[in-house]
């Protein structure tokens, strides 16, 4: 079964266990699948309200979009955990003769480079829908204004939470300009992100 199919309380307990998966990366994927669904729920909101017509069109856009990214997210929670197991496997293939050494070598820089290209995704998703939640501040529903704030601060854990996890895989990947890229640019959208989240946050705080 997936991860997405399983009831929250189930989901909970397998991540409650002594299981290793899911783990953290799942997690932050669940953060921004939260945070994504609160942005299309306020732009939803904000549909067919007369008080704000001029944020009509805008809000069309972001509740299909949010919506789309939502289902993006929930895809990478499975992802991400089927990403570990393909890593648990490579490690736990024989090592007895020299071909098996190479072959599993192979195997754990290839399962190594997939759970860190995975994480990344999560990262990219989750910029993305910081700025059709930014997008909404001062154009939605003001009764769901703590809403954008929320979603902002679902985003961020899963943008830091994401991150964390390509971290700790780039250790493992065979090719040093490649981990060097992932860090490049993880980083950069690491800041970018904490700047979005911080400006949704704080404009949330003074609408309310």
């Amino acid at each position: 079964m997936k991860l997405v199919d399983m009831t929250v309380a189930s989901y909970m307990d397998l991540l409650n266990s002594d299981a290793p998966a899911p783990g953290g990366g799942s997690a932050s994927a669940l953060c921004g699948a939260q945070g994504a669904a609160l942005v299309s729920m306020v732009a939803g909101l904000t549909i067919g309200k007369k008080k704000y017509p001029l944020d009509q069109e805008l809000c069309i856009e972001v509740a299909k979009k949010t919506s789309e990214l939502k289902d993006a997210f929930l895809k990478q929670v499975d992802k991400d955990t089927e990403a570990f197991n393909l890593v648990s496997a490579a490690f736990k293939l024989p090592k007895e003769t020299d071909e098996e050494k190479a072959a599993r070598s192979k195997a754990i820089a290839d399962a190594t480079l997939v759970a860190t290209k995975v994480p990344f995704e999560t990262m990219g998703i989750c910029l993305e829908t910081l700025n059709y939640t930014k997008s909404l501040i001062g154009h939605s529903n003001t009764n769901a204004a703590s809403d954008l704030g929320v979603s902002a601060l679902n985003l961020i854990s899963c943008m830091r939470g994401a991150w964390l996890n390509v971290l700790i895989n780039l250790g493992g990947l065979s090719d040093e300009a490649v981990a060097k890229d992932f860090r490049t640019k993880g980083e950069e959208m690491v800041a970018a992100a904490q700047k979005q989240a911080e400006e949704i946050y704080q404009a949330t705080l003074e609408i309310l």
